[in-house]
């Protein structure tokens, strides 16, 4: 009898799938002999892991594929993950050569906060604002919604190691899934480790993600409403079914994220959602910075931007080495909000968006092999395809809506060696030497452009922890709401917030010379609703931070850190982009809007009276803060002036 037709003839499924709980190595072992075809056992036999051959055997038991493909790190067998994407019509050809696009359909289109879960034994403990499920009724749950979920499709088994292999950054993780795309995407994002699993001791943890597109109707999730996410934290596994949009399917990105925390929290260093970029200083010097900001707040666009180099764009691990912190790229490819990208602003990026190479676009419009997005600088088609289907201006979809030519949260995804702009240190095992750390939100009314916390306790406390943020069409729900952000990192904190800072607080207490710590807001608007700043201004804020690593510039002392002076800004800003910069453009974007750093504040502190393991030095930080604003309101009133603190 061949494999594919055994497969749908597995053993009962037993209490608690997909956990590898109940298998022996014996019993694994056999049922993967028994289901696969030799080359395939061949190659998970290979690897001396009974957590991996028990995950596999109850993933296959589970969702009883019709066949298995277990891929290596040979580049002929990724090469079929792509041609297969687009054979099974996940993916679609796009004229330039290497583009493909991929639409999710209209229901599926961000990551999925309400529905991504913890699951949590009894007597375990998460904070309480953290949504988490009793462990035994969502392992349940979760065996119900992937039961049979890959009948008549192949499973595809896969190995990456997330940060360089073999560094002292790497933790190795394994996917199992039934979607070509998402098994494509995770080849653009993550460094293969088939080779580095097979030298592994037995008793190495590793993360797992099982994932299944559920049932397809036209190429996309047909029950999306029941979607889920669950993060199995005794196991270091997560789940996910009835989904395809890749913020709830890429296990290694934002999902691992979250198990990465945990291990950090362990072992004393941390896990952050951040960008890594080298900024280039005067006689040839390059600072290195790290940057947190919640999605869709200009987190890429910065790591990317002009005359600066990139190392990675999203997740980022820190560690001390002798006294010194350093930042690794989880990944190695980017998985990017395209909207408002065009050649003026990111040429870096767009012209590796335009020419030959492998892309993966998602949820654009397509017209002629021709990928648009929104603001892309370029005259649109009245007609294409999107994520809606067949689309033409001021068509409605399902729910009543305008269908706008591509979605706000359309992407791309793509390596970062594509890049010409990418650093030469992107691959050091060892990371890269991190001068200062970037906290940054968006808000219309209360944070300066940038600013310097007075020192790592100060930033972490009153930048960091304090990060307040309106949402984005990155995630489901309204858009537009601020939302408390702390370190942009509210989605995936799988430890108490408390906790979490004072991890932060500890890590400094090891280095010689803790990086400076910023704030930035690039989203300040005026009386009419008006930014009063431009894209391309970001520039000069990254060139005064670099300066205030290495002392160049003084700073102004102000009730919320350090802001630059204006000759310095001037100059900057005629050096950088050849701009004038006038005193009534600083006096806008630099003045302290007392009132309504007031209420932030109060809101954040109110936050933390209430939370959990919550250092004492946190309200009292914040506290002094608060004395500071209330001293300059008496003195000055609402709104001052930066020169007020000359």
């Amino acid at each position: 009898m061949k494999a594919e037709e055994q497969t749908s003839r597995g053993p009962a499924i037993r209490s608690e799938p997909c956990t590898g709980e109940n298998h022996n190595l014996r019993t694994s072992l056999e049922i993967l002999r028994t289901k696969l075809d030799k080359e395939s056992y061949s190659k998970l036999a290979a690897i001396n892991a009974p957590k991996l051959h028990s995950f596999v055997s109850r993933a296959l038991t589970l969702c009883r594929p019709k066949s298995v493909l277990v891929v290596t790190d040979d580049p002929a067998e990724t090469e079929l993950v792509r041609r297969r994407a687009i054979e099974k019509g996940e993916e679609t050809p796009l004229s330039v050569k290497g583009h493909t696009v991929h639409f999710d359909g209209y229901f599926d289109l961000a990551r999925d906060v309400g529905n991504t879960r913890y699951l949590v034994s009894k007597n375990d403990h998460l904070d309480s604002s953290l949504n988490q499920t009793e462990r035994k009724e969502g392992l349940q749950e979760q065996a119900r919604l992937l039961r049979n979920s890959m009948e008549g499709k192949e499973m595809i088994v896969r190995f990456f190691s997330l940060a360089p292999p073999g560094s002292p950054f790497a933790i190795l993780a394994t996917q199992v899934t039934d979607s070509y795309y998402v098994a494509h995407s995770l080849d653009l994002l993550y460094r293969p480790a088939y080779s580095v699993f097979k030298q592994i001791d037995p008793s190495v943890g590793f993360f797992m993600i099982l994932h299944s597109a559920g049932v397809l109707t036209g190429g996309v999730s047909a029950n999306a409403s029941r979607r889920r996410v669950y993060i199995d934290l005794k196991r270091d596994t997560v789940y996910s079914v009835n989904t395809q949009y890749a913020g709830n399917t890429l296990g290694l990105k934002k999902l691992a994220f979250r198990l990465a925390i945990r291990k950090a929290d362990r072992e004393g260093w941390l896990a952050e959602h951040m960008f890594i970029m080298g900024v280039h200083g005067p006689n040839g010097r390059k600072t290195y910075f790290t940057g947190a900001y919640p999605s869709a707040c200009g987190k890429t666009s910065t790591s990317m931007v002009r005359g600066e180099t990139i190392v990675g764009d999203d997740l980022a691990y820190l560690r001390v080495f002798d006294g010194q912190v350093r930042a690794a790229n989880v990944e190695c490819g980017i998985f990017g909000i395209i909207q408002g990208v065009n050649e003026k602003d990111d040429p870096a990026i767009f012209e590796s968006l335009t020419t030959p190479g492998e892309v993966v676009f998602s949820n654009v419009l397509v017209n002629n092999g021709t990928p648009y997005w929104l603001d892309d600088g370029r005259q649109h088609p009245e007609t294409g395809t999107n994520y809606f289907g067949q689309w033409r201006e001021g068509v409605l979809g399902p729910d009543g809506s305008a269908v706008p030519l591509a979605h706000k949260n359309a992407r791309y995804t793509l390596r970062l060696r594509a890049l010409k702009n990418l650093d030469s240190e992107a691959d050091n095992p060892s990371g890269v030497p991190v001068g200062g750390v970037i906290y940054g939100g968006r808000n219309s009314d209360t944070s300066v452009p940038v600013r310097e916390a007075f020192s790592w306790q100060h930033g972490v406390i009153t930048i960091g922890a304090a990060l307040e943020s309106d949402t984005t069409s990155a995630t489901l729900g309204k858009e537009g709401v601020r939302s408390f952000q702390p370190f942009s990192n509210i989605d995936f904190m799988s430890i108490p917030v408390g906790r979490y800072i004072n991890n932060h607080l500890e890590f400094a207490r090891r280095l010689r010379n803790p990086p400076r710590v910023f704030g930035v807001n690039y989203f300040l608007t005026d009386e009419h609703g008006a930014y009063i700043s431009s894209k391309d201004d970001k520039r000069v804020w990254l060139k005064w931070m670099e300066f205030r690593v290495h002392s160049d510039v003084e700073a102004i002392r102000t009730p919320i850190g350090l802001i630059p002076h204006f000759e310095d800004l001037k100059t900057l800003f005629k050096d950088v982009l050849g701009k004038t910069y006038s005193v009534d453009d600083y006096a806008r974007q630099f003045a302290i809007r007392v009132e309504n750093l007031l209420s932030k504040n109060r809101r954040v502190g109110e936050i933390y009276r209430r939370g959990e393991e919550v250092p004492s030095v946190v309200l009292d930080e914040l506290g002094e803060e608060e004395k500071r604003l209330l001293e300059a309101q008496a003195r000055f009133g609402n709104n001052v002036s930066p020169e007020k603190y000359l």
